[in-house]
Order: structure tokens, then C-alpha cells, then sequence
């Protein structure tokens, strides 16, 4: 599940991933948990009936003209076929608007999914279950209860039809998500959305057009009566390509003056035809420019920088993983600047983006637990220095031996800690998943306060979203607040202690020693600062020991315990064996 999840973050369009919001933990937003009957618009079979739904939708409206115009020439044995056509799609869209009312939806305020069953039949409701279900009556057969005159059938189906145009909205919303899927060439797409357009307006003129000359009491003053009286009797063919003729060269402003309004109901039926399509004309033009220019802009360029990307992995031969984690990632920054959240953030004053970092973050900063006790003042500090960032599903964070740049703490979805252990014979043995971190924990911080490279990988589990802090403005405000950093040290000391070595400490802290590595080009107060940490870690490290020999009698205790007097200070603890280490690591 967690690889299909992937591939439909990676490979399909940005749709179909719906963003927590700043500062939400515990929100899932690509799929409905509360009720295995509501159904996730994002759902794939719920798209295939979408698509499906579209499909009936582009052959009811294209009938409808059709039949109305039409269908009082057909054969009976045609007019029954069709009748039954149309009570079988009618059916479909009756079981689709039962199915609405199960279905989840986007709330355009919050763009947040609501999955209450109450809250979807409620805005169904007050929104297009009216039009659905007058656009899906039958309403020839209970005419036929009402009139017994078949003109007067024909002219209130004519009329009461024009309801079925409400559907048309489906087909919009399959050509937008076509649009942004990027296994289909946005250029064509759109081109076809045009002449779909196009082609249906044409279609519903030249049955309009055909429908006054078929109602119209004196046969030979029409349009086509004009050129033959007993037109009625040709063949239906050739009367539907005569008024698909007579639409498109009126459309297009040739106009041949072979096909011309007789009389003044005709004439009225051109003159508002064809200031329609000076409507329809601007229309065309502005999307075409849209199309080559401003509107498709960032579309462009997102296809364009993920056809760069499969180019150049293609072309190195990267590895399918690494090919989906390039993808995956620009799919994600893709969505998340069309919600312009960060824009937005850096256009306001430094006193509101503040009050909005500390409402957003500060609930979340507080409860984790390396900053448990610290002063306020250090946290307002914290969290107008902290940057939020997604990540998609398996994405590397943090790799091993990477320098200690930032500290993350999650706020929503799962990281995991991978070893992939050593190189045995010039082959990298598999990846381990030594444990998962949930909403709520924080990881690197070990490395940044020590200044050591980190032991291990970090890798997404699912969709995550993290607070990024870099080391430099923790070390700065911890400088600022001298008087928490004992509390900090206290706190990763006590998380340690209280962990049963399944935790990042085990792999990092032992395997490092606490030796201070100072990076290169790092001088001055930071490199002292590191030194100062490191020190006082190992110093509050010996104490916790001690304590824990006093109170428990477990191995790892009695192993130190022999060594206790041959290390009095910090500087023979940091010249500790690392065999000592390794074994403490081992037994925990």
C-alpha cells in the first residue's frame, strides 16, 4: 500500500495529494479513515467511475440537441433504441447521486478533507443535489402521463431537456485533472478541450437551426425548405450534415449564402447565433493565447523541469528508486507553491510572520521533549527561526556521516532511522529499519549539540511534514539563553536513559564516542561553543551512569563500574576505547 501511495505521488498529477496544513499533527488527508463507508475523491476506482461519469455525460448532452430536433423523423424501432439509451444513462447518474452523498470532499476555505457523513450530506444538499436530480428525471414519460399531443411532448422535452446541460461540469473537471496529469501532453489535452468546445456548440446550433425549420407550419418559407419542400422525407443524414454545414460556415464568417434565414424567426435565430459567437470567438483566442502564454505558464515549466528530470536520470542511469525520489520531490514542491503559503508568509511584517510561527509551532515545540523545562523566552526564540518543509514517502532527510546542519522535528507522518550496515566484499549489505519516529519527535539534535556527523540515515516513511531548525541559529540562541543549555543536556541525557536502545542514541552517541569533530572552516565562539557542549554532555553522561549504578544493579552498569576509577575528568572520558562504547551500545 505504502508503494502504490508512492507511485500515485510520483507518476500521477498533483491532484490526487492533499497537504496538511501548517502546524497539523494528526490530520491524514490522503484517505478517509472515519467510516469505511465514505469514500476518498482521491480514491482510483472513484476516479475510474468519475471518468466514466464523463464519458455519459459528453453522450447525454450531444444526444440531447439530437433528439430534439430529430427524433420526430426517426423510425419507431430507432426512437425505442434510443429511448432506452437514455433511461439506462439516466440510471447511471440516479446511482451516481446516491453515491455523492458517501463521497468526501475538499473544503475550499480550509482545503482540508471533510469525511463527516453529516457535513457531506449537508453541503450535497444545499449545492447540486436539486439540479442532479431534475437533470436526471424522466421527463418524456411522465410528459406522456401529463399531454396526450405529441407536439406538445416534443416541445416541453425540448425545453425541460436543456437540464441535462447542468452535467457539463464533470466534463470540465476531467479535462482540469487531465490537464495537470503529467502522463498526458498538456498541449493536446487542452487543444481537445477547445474543440470539444467548438465542436458541441456547432452541433447544438445546427440542431436549433434544423429544429425551426422542422416547426415552422409553412414548409416551403424555411431555410432548407427553400431549397427542397419535402425535406422532411430525405434521409436523416443528410438533413443533420446539411445543418452541421449551415452552423460551421456560419460559425467560422464564410458564409456561402447557399443555406440563408427565410424567414423572421430564422433571422432573429442568426442575429443572437451570431453575436454568440463573438462570445464564443473570445473565447477560443483568449484560451489559445492562455495556452502559448501567461496561463500555462507554471505548468509548462513543472512538465518541463519533470521531462528534464527523467531525461537526466535516464541518461545516467539512476536507479529506479533514486528516479521516483527526483520525481516524487518535484511533484511535492510543485503542489505545495501552488498553495503559496510560504510567499505569502515572507510578504507580511516580522511581528505578524512572528505571531503566526509562534501559533502555528509553539503548541508543537513545547512538547518535545529536548526542550521540556527550558525558559519561553528561548522557544519564542526557537519558533521564529524554524522553516516547515514536506517531504514526500521515502525520501533521505538526513544522510549518514552528513554534517551536523539542522535539526527536524516532526510534525506530521513517520521517519525512519536506516542502517545499511557495512561493505562486505565491495557490496553494500541491505538496508534495516532500526526504528520508526511518530508526530512528535525530534531527530539530529544529538549531532548538532556534539558537533559529530550523524550515525545514521533518516529516511520518510509516508508524507511528512517537518520543522526544519538549523544548527547554527539553535547554537546562537542557545548562546542567548545560557541558562537552558544544562536543561537541554539534562533532557537528551534523560531521554537516553529512560530509552531501551532502540532509539537514535544507541547507533550515534556510542559509535561516536563523544569526540568533537570541528568542521572545516568553523572558528571563533561556535567552535568553542561545540567543545563547551560536548564536555558538558560527557560530563552529565558520567553522572547519569553513576546514578544508574546506585539504583539498578543491570550489566551495563557493573561493566562501567570497573572503569570508574581510572576516569575522573572529561578529557579521559573523550580518550575512552570506543570498544567499551560499542559494548554499551550491544547491551542496551
Amino acid at each position: 500500500m505504502e508503494s502504490e501511495d508512492f507511485r500515485n505521488l510520483s507518476l500521477q498529477n498533483p491532484s490526487k495529494l492533499v497537504l496538511p496544513p501548517l502546524g497539523a499533527s494528526g490530520c491524514h488527508q490522503n484517505g478517509v479513515n472515519s467510516s469505511r463507508w465514505i469514500i476518498s475523491p482521491m480514491d482510483t476506482r472513484y476516479r475510474c467511475w468519475e471518468t466514466w461519469m464523463a464519458v455519459l455525460v459528453a453522450y447525454s448532452v450531444w444526444m440531447f440537441p439530437f433528439e430534439a430536433a430529430f427524433l420526430s423523423a426517426c423510425p419507431h424501432k430507432t426512437e425505442q433504441l434510443l429511448s432506452i439509451a437514455r433511461s439506462i444513462v439516466d440510471l447511471f447518474f440516479a446511482v451516481d447521486i446516491i453515491l455523492t452523498f458517501f463521497v468526501a470532499y475538499i473544503d475550499p476555505t480550509t482545503q482540508l478533507l471533510v469525511s463527516g457523513s453529516g457535513q457531506i450530506a449537508m453541503r450535497y444538499l444545499s449545492t447540486g443535489f436539486i439540479m442532479d436530480v431534475a437533470s436526471t428525471l424522466p421527463f418524456e414519460e411522465l410528459l406522456a402521463l401529463a399531454f396526450t399531443a405529441k407536439h406538445k411532448i416534443s416541445l416541453c422535452f425540448s425545453l425541460l431537456g436543456l437540464l441535462r446541460f447542468w452535467r457539463l461540469r464533470r466534463v470540465k473537471h476531467l479535462f482540469t485533472r487531465l490537464e495537470k496529469d503529467i502522463r498526458f501532453s498538456y498541449f493536446w489535452v487542452r487543444s481537445a478541450r477547445l474543440l470539444s468546445v467548438t465542436l458541441f456548440l456547432v452541433h447544438c446550433a445546427g440542431c436549433s437551426y434544423y429544429l425551426l425549420a422542422d416547426r415552422y407550419p409553412h414548409k416551403g418559407k424555411t431555410w432548407m425548405g427553400v431549397i427542397n419542400p419535402n425535406f422532411r422525407e430525405t434521409s436523416l443524414w443528410i438533413r443533420y450534415i446539411s445543418s452541421v454545414y449551415w452552423s460551421i460556415t456560419t460559425f467560422s464568417t464564410v458564409g456561402y449564402g447557399d443555406l440563408h434565414a427565410v424567414n423572421v424567426v430564422e433571422m432573429i435565430f442568426i442575429v443572437f447565433f451570431m453575436l454568440f459567437n463573438l462570445t464564443l470567438t473570445a473565447y477560443l483566442i483568449g484560451n489559445m493565447t492562455d495556452l502559448v502564454v501567461e496561463g500555462t505558464r507554471r505548468t509548462m515549466e513543472f512538465r518541463d523541469s519533470i521531462e528534464a528530470a527523467l531525461n537526466f536520470a535516464n541518461r545516467n542511469r539512476l536507479p529506479p528508486q533514486l528516479k521516483e525520489q527526483i520525481i516524487a520531490h518535484m511533484c511535492l514542491r510543485f503542489k505545495a507553491e501552488c498553495l503559496n503559503q510560504h510567499r505569502l508568509i515572507e510578504q507580511l511584517p516580522k511581528s505578524i510572520y512572528k505571531s503566526i510561527s509562534q501559533h502555528l509551532f509553539l503548541p508543537i515545540v513545547e512538547k518535545v521533549y529536548l526542550f521540556s523545562g527550558v525558559s519561553r523566552e528561548l522557544l519564542l526564540l526557537l519558533v521564529t527561526r524554524m522553516k516547515v518543509e514536506y517531504f514526500p514517502p521515502r525520501e533521505h532527510v538526513i544522510l549518514i556521516n552528513e554534517a551536523p546542519l539542522d535539526v527536524y522535528i516532526i510534525i506530521s507522518g513517520e521517519v525512519e532511522l536506516i542502517d545499511y550496515g557495512s561493505y562486505n566484499g565491495g557490496h553494500k549489505e541491505e538496508e534495516t529499519v532500526v526504528a520508526t519516529l511518530q508526530t512528535g519527535d525530534v531527530f539530529g539534535e544529538v549531532a548538532a549539540l556534539c558537533s559529530t556527523r550523524h550515525g545514521i540515515t533518516y529516511r520518510t516513511k509516508t508524507l511528512a511534514q517537518l520543522l526544519r531548525l538549523r544548527t547554527h541559529d539553535l547554537i546562537e540562541v542557545m548562546q542567548i539563553k545560557r541558562e537552558d543549555k544544562a536543561t537541554m543536556i539534562h533532557n537528551i541525557l534523560a531521554h537516553i536513559a529512560v530509552s531501551e536502545g532502540h532509539g537514535e542514541y544507541v547507533l550515534t552517541i556510542p559509535k561516536h564516542g563523544f569526540d568533537v569533530h570541528r568542521q572545516e572552516g568553523e572558528t571563533g565562539h561556535n567552535a568553542t561553543l561545540h567543545n563547551t557542549m560536548a564536555n558538558d554532555l560527557a560530563q552529565e553522561h558520567l553522572k547519569a551512569e553513576e546514578r544508574r549504578q546506585r539504583s539498578t544493579g543491570d550489566p551495563i552498569t557493573q561493566g562501567l563500574s570497573s572503569y570508574q576509577g581510572q576516569f575522573r575528568n572529561v578529557k579521559a572520558l573523550q580518550e575512552f576505547d570506543h570498544d567499551l562504547m560499542q559494548h554499551i551500545s550491544i547491551s542496551e
